[in-house]
C-alpha cells in the first residue's frame, strides 16, 4: 500500500513538473484563452487516473456530471464515475495513464490519452495493454467536467486482452 501511495505522489509531481508532449492549443496551434489553466486541470486529471484512488477522478466532474465510455451507458454523478474509474483501476493495478494532448475544438476540449497496464485484477488475463483514446469534455461554469464522451478502439483493447471478438 505504501508503494502505491508513493507511486501516486511521484506521478502527480512528475505530471506537474513535466509538461512534455501534452499541448493545449486551438486548431491554428496557438494558445487559447485559459489554455494554461485547462492544461493544469488535464495534468491533475491524468495524475488522478494513475493514483489508484477512483474518487479523485470523480472530483474533476460536476456533481451531476457524466462519463460515457464508447457506446456504454453514461455514468452519471460522482458515485457512478467513481465506480467506473474503480473498474479500470481494479482490472489494471499497475495502470498508467499519460496525457498525449489537450485541444480545443468548437467550444469543446479534447483530452487525448494513452493507458498502459497489465490486466492482473480479479479474473484478469495477465496480459499487457496499451491503448490510446480521447475524451470530449464539456466544461461547466465552475470549471468542472459536465460531460465526458470517452472513445477508444474496443476491438483492439479486447484483442490485447486475448478476448475473442
Amino acid at each position: 500500500m505504501k508503494q502505491r501511495v508513493w507511486t501516486a505522489i511521484a506521478w502527480a509531481l512528475a505530471a506537474t513538473v513535466y509538461l512534455g508532449p501534452a499541448r493545449a492549443s486551438d486548431e491554428a496551434g496557438t494558445d487559447f484563452p485559459g489554455a494554461h489553466d485547462m492544461k493544469q486541470f488535464a495534468i491533475r486529471y491524468t495524475a488522478a487516473w494513475c493514483s489508484q484512488n477512483p474518487a479523485s477522478v470523480a472530483e474533476f466532474f460536476a456533481e451531476n456530471g457524466s462519463l460515457k465510455i464508447n457506446d456504454g451507458e453514461p455514468h452519471v454523478g460522482r458515485v457512478a464515475i467513481t465506480e467506473a474509474a474503480q473498474s479500470f483501476m481494479t482490472a489494471f493495478p499497475n495502470m498508467v495513464v499519460e496525457m498525449d494532448a489537450l485541444e480545443l475544438e468548437e467550444q469543446q476540449y479534447r483530452y487525448r490519452w494513452t493507458l498502459t497496464g497489465t490486466n492482473t485484477g480479479p479474473g484478469g488475463t495477465g496480459r499487457k495493454v496499451r491503448i490510446s483514446g480521447y475524451e470530449e469534455w464539456t466544461i461547466d461554469s465552475d470549471g468542472l467536467i459536465a460531460r465526458s464522451l470517452g472513445h477508444f478502439d474496443a476491438a483492439d483493447y479486447d484483442r490485447q486482452l486475448g478476448k475473442a471478438p
